[in-house]
């Protein structure tokens, strides 16, 4: 096994107690603000925090998808308490009014879950326009929310945090989609840089945390969002998903990385160190799926699981 892997104690969302080890900006009365909040995790994730109490402010493009996740969350903290705008992302006029329209309404952002995204494909050298789609919003439009939320956050009197969604995609590098790798690769980048100048700047009490999902049954894994189909049994749901999400951002870790029911945390972290020594030792690139590095991938991995038995 690899030199400096620890194994951690596995997780399951029923394990937790959301009364008790509340965090100061995980209560009542606080503000979470929520992109990408239509369907899937961001949908969740306002029905989560809106069952701890937090007035919300849900943004999306998708009108339609946004008035269900109002009525939805607006049955749990009443209307008063859900704040509606249609906002693309990838436009900086529409980030800044999304914030001016929070910030008019109550004054303060405590959560900011940057989580807005599209996963159309792009190759290496096929679908560029599908790469300007993807980076327009999974790359830029987190970074419009960032630079538009973060200068108002810092001056704020109470703690904050800031949630950027990142993807296991973006660590481990599988084949299939270099354009959505590559967005949520940067994203990554960029939330280990904002999560450092916010350490390093003096009484600052906002903290960055990037979010990477597991296997998640939402709109953007279906066969077609216009289809339903049963969850399968690997997947876990967008509600167990942010449960988890909420659980490690009251323990105050930045590298928030979802199990699933077909990948438990300890096998995400031997593929993430395979894949940092592909770096390391001068291995061929993405050598985890090269045929001359099969044998040798599968017997790390049997090593590694072994120790944990």
């Amino acid at each position: 096994m690899r030199p400096g892997f620890a194994p951690t104690t596995s997780f399951r969302p029923d394990d937790m107690s959301v009364a008790d080890d509340l965090h100061p900006v995980l209560q009542a009365g606080r503000v979470a603000c929520i992109t990408g909040a239509a369907s899937g995790i961001g949908r969740a994730a306002a029905i989560e925090f809106a069952k701890l109490g937090l007035k919300i402010a849900i943004a999306d493009v998708s009108v339609e998808g946004l008035q269900e996740t109002e009525k939805k969350v607006a049955a749990i903290v009443g209307a008063g308490n859900v704040l509606t705008i249609p906002t693309d992302v990838s436009k900086i006029d529409q980030v800044e009014r999304l914030r001016d329209r929070v910030y008019e309404a109550w004054g303060e952002v405590g959560v900011l879950l940057n989580n807005a995204g599209v996963g159309v494909k792009g190759t290496s050298w096929e679908g560029l326009d599908n790469w300007h789609k993807i980076f327009d919003v999974n790359l830029f439009g987190v970074l419009n929310v960032q630079q538009t939320f973060v200068p108002s956050m810092i001056h704020q009197e109470n703690p904050a945090i800031i949630v950027n969604t990142g993807s296991k995609q973006g660590i481990t590098n599988p084949p299939g989609n270099a354009a959505y790798n590559a967005s949520k690769a940067a994203v990554r980048s960029l939330t280990e840089g904002l999560a450092h100048e916010l350490r390093e700047r003096p009484h600052t009490n906002v903290s960055a945390h990037l979010f990477i999902p597991g296997w998640t049954f939402t709109g953007i894994t279906s066969p077609s969002p216009s289809v339903p189909s049963s969850k399968p049994r690997g997947a876990w749901t967008a509600e167990e998903t942010v449960q988890y999400m909420i659980d490690k951002l009251r323990s105050g870790e930045f590298y928030i990385l979802v199990p699933d029911n077909e990948t438990r945390r300890e096998i995400d972290q031997l593929r993430i160190m395979w894949g940092a020594a592909d770096i390391a030792e001068g291995r061929p690139a993405l050598s985890r799926w090269h045929p001359n590095y099969k044998a040798l991938y599968e017997e790390y991995m049997r090593e590694g699981l072994a120790q944990l038995e």
